[in-house]
């Protein structure tokens, strides 16, 4: 199984955007988390497709949008032509989520759903093998620098072994919370795909991803 970490820019400095970018690229990684928030579903606001623009031409990495958003089936199409290469949306707002994943699949995306810690794996009971990503909310959605809730890595743990059966080729990612304590626990579960923010860009950038890296091979 190949892991990815995943860093989400919502732990960015803006003024040193371009800068940490570079350094992430340097150091290997190939692709750019990016949370986007509505002040809705979640009670903050973060960034929307102007910024994911300026990425998107800055860089080819590929860019995984999370949808922390209200209604994002009208927002699909406008992040796709910003650059977004695959978009994970949340089971709990969508109310014909077949659909959603159906836009995104034909907008030429790769598709995610994402759940929040209580959310049940049995609401993606039946969409399960049309999905590229599932996402396990590790805390809950709204803020970065949050503890990570340790009764998830259970759900990532049953999710791998329904997803071995019924879509083997499913990327478990995994949000909120993880750090160099915390990841092991994800991985473990079988989580392939971990996304870190202030873990990484807090400090030294170069050696929090050097340090996430080595963790992450002890697995592999």
């Amino acid at each position: 199984m190949k892991r990815i970490l995943n860093p989400s820019i919502l732990s960015a400095d803006f003024c040193k955007l371009r800068e940490q970018i570079d350094i992430i690229r340097g150091c290997g990684i190939q692709s750019l988390h990016f949370d986007v928030m509505d002040g809705c579903f979640v009670p903050e606001i973060t960034f929307g497709t102007p910024v994911l623009k300026s990425i998107r031409d800055y860089t080819d990495m590929l860019i995984d949008v999370h949808m922390m958003v209200e209604e994002p089936e009208r927002k699909i199409e406008s992040f796709r032509k910003a650059g977004a290469d695959r978009i994970t949306v949340h089971a709990e707002v969508c109310r014909h989520l077949d659909r959603v994943v159906s836009q995104i699949r034909e907008l030429g995306m790769k598709a995610g759903v994402a759940l929040n810690p209580a959310t049940p794996l049995c609401s993606l009971e039946e969409i399960l093998p049309e999905l590229d990503l599932v996402l396990i909310m590790t805390v809950n959605p709204g803020y970065g620098g949050q503890k990570y809730i340790p009764y998830c890595a259970e759900k990532v743990r049953r999710l791998r072994e329904i997803a071995d059966r019924r879509n083997p080729k499913l990327s478990i990612q995994v949000d909120g919370g993880i750090n160099r304590e915390t990841i092991r626990s994800a991985l473990e579960a079988g989580a392939d795909d971990i996304v870190s923010g202030s873990s990484l860009f807090n400090g030294d950038m170069q050696k929090n991803i050097t340090d996430m890296i080595k963790i992450m091979e002890e697995y592999r």
